[in-house]
């Protein structure tokens, strides 16, 4: 049967807090109300979904679902009872209607199978997700007076599911003052079955409700740390190349690229990451096109690499080893120019210097070396927890 979602949108959402209407805040970075109609969307059981808002906030709105094939919106009333009443009067053509809040925006798809499964049956007019409740019920003010049997209640939740023309009929019935679709639903003598909800479906209500959503779509991260290495030999020239930090010298470095051992340990470092190799497989020196290249370039070519995994840069420490130049005085502004390369602040950023007491080759100055380390975290994948098999 044709089955459509009707999203309510038209609240004010105070209570959350934020300076404009909840449903419009974002969670990781993504509005509330564009997180609950591409849920529906992804589910595809859905032949349209048509949004009721308040047209004070139609600017809002249209940023928020850019880009999404949906119909013109709906203009709400003063209380959800009218919003809801003026979307259904909207639609045509439908069997099914499934009437959603936005501020419940990761409703899984378990539950909408639910209520699709219901109402499959000819005897239900409607469907409605519940989740039992266990904690103890007690009635009170100031002290407890009484208990409350627990058996047989429910938190309702949305999408509350229907067949459209018996809702629309107890809509056109219904008093004014309803709170939600089951309670006009009951007020008519419909049937309503009660199906599965679930507490990913709870309702952005209060400020900390944010948090909350926000670590349920955030994907679960793991810690990574890789080390890399770099040496180049003195030759001639009149300056150095050291973490993006051009350095007045007797001497230049001599490279394919421009050098710069800083840099390119550090490439490697968060290369490895990710497991992709060294700088070598993405920037080979046979390749005439990164001949006297900037190392930056390469350094964010890793830091993309990274992000394209959905990784997160937390730090990255850069260890100089050399007799001269002094790295001391160009410090600040190399730990400036790294943040800039990685677009991370500049406390995350370390560099540091050290000589190897006038022993090997950068003792005798005869060259560079560059030692660095990289912390990422990345989203967890099978496998990362994985243990070592036992021993005989």
């Amino acid at each position: 049967m044709n089955a459509h979602a009707l999203v309510v949108a038209a609240g004010a959402g105070v209570r959350a807090g934020g300076g404009l209407p909840k449903q419009y805040r974002a969670i990781a970075g993504v509005s509330l109300l564009r997180r609950a109609i591409e849920r529906l969307q992804a589910h595809g059981g859905f032949a349209g979904i048509t949004i009721v808002i308040n047209p004070v906030d139609r600017a809002l709105y249209d940023a928020a679902v850019a880009g999404l094939a949906l119909p013109e919106p709906v203009a709400g009333g003063s209380t959800r009872q009218q919003s809801v009443r003026n979307g259904l009067e909207a639609l045509a053509g439908v069997d099914l209607v499934f009437v959603h809040d936005a501020a419940r925006a990761l409703v899984p798809d378990t539950v909408l199978d639910g209520l699709f499964a219901a109402l499959s049956d000819p005897a239900n007019d409607g469907a409605v997700p519940g989740i039992a409740v266990n904690d103890s019920l007690r009635r009170g003010a100031a002290h407890y007076q009484g208990s409350v049997d627990r058996d047989g209640l429910f938190r309702v939740q949305t999408p509350q599911a229907f067949r459209f023309a018996p809702l629309l009929a107890a809509h056109r019935a219904a008093a004014a003052g309803a709170t939600d679709e089951l309670a006009i639903a009951m007020a008519a003598g419909l049937k309503v079955a009660v199906t599965s909800g679930d507490e990913r479906a709870f309702k952005v209500t209060e400020p900390e409700d944010f948090a909350k959503a926000a670590a349920m779509v955030t994907p679960a991260l793991t810690s990574r740390a890789a080390s890399g290495f770099d040496v180049h030999r003195f030759g001639a020239g009149d300056h150095v190349w050291l973490c993006g930090i051009a350095i007045p010298h007797d001497h230049g470095l001599i490279g394919h690229s421009d050098a710069d051992v800083g840099l390119h340990a550090l490439t490697d470092a968060l290369l490895g990451t990710i497991a992709a190799g060294d700088i070598g497989d993405h920037f080979p020196p046979s390749d005439v096109r990164w001949k006297g290249a900037s190392s930056d370039i390469f350094l964010a070519h890793a830091a993309t690499l990274v992000r394209g995994r959905g990784g997160i840069i937390d730090h990255v420490d850069v260890t100089l080893i050399c007799e001269r130049p002094k790295i001391g005085p160009h410090r600040t502004a190399m730990r400036e120019r790294i943040a800039a390369i990685l677009s991370i602040a500049t406390n995350r950023v370390s560099v540091k210097a050290t000589t190897t007491e006038l022993l090997g080759f950068t003792g005798r100055s005869e060259g560079l070396a560059a030692q660095a380390i990289a912390s990422v975290r990345l989203p967890a994948q099978a496998g990362d927890d994985c243990q070592l098999p036992e021993q005989d």
